[in-house]
């Protein structure tokens, strides 16, 4: 959940006035997903539901990041890069000893795979 927590931070900074509906898409989430989450952040003080008053569409909000959003956004953003350099340099060691692998001869390429 934190990782979509994130990313849902992230759009909404970069796009305040989307829909629910057009933030579930964006995200490949469900709608009902994408107002959970929604939820769950205005209730962490996270982000604001601001209602367009002088809107023809009186359903229309802008969700807007507190300052307190904003500071979790922050560390969100640090802990996601985090893990994706670890899941990276973790790909990057399997990548190299499959490759020595290859190399020593022990796997021959020209030989399909056995599942």
């Amino acid at each position: 959940m934190e990782d979509l927590h994130y990313k849902l931070l992230k759009v909404l900074q970069a796009n305040p006035d989307l829909s629910q509906r057009q933030l579930a898409q964006e995200l490949g989430i469900s709608l009902g997903k994408a107002n959970y989450c929604l939820r769950a952040l205005v209730e962490k003080g996270w982000v604001k539901a601001a209602n367009f008053r002088h809107s023809t569409n009186k359903v229309a909000y802008a969700y807007l990041l507190t300052p307190h959003g904003i500071e979790e956004k922050a560390r969100a953003t640090v802990s996601f890069l985090r893990r994706k350099v670890a899941e990276h340099e973790a790909l990057a060691n399997e990548i190299e000893q499959l490759r020595n692998e290859v190399r020593q001869g022990r796997i021959n390429a020209d030989e399909p795979t056995k599942a």
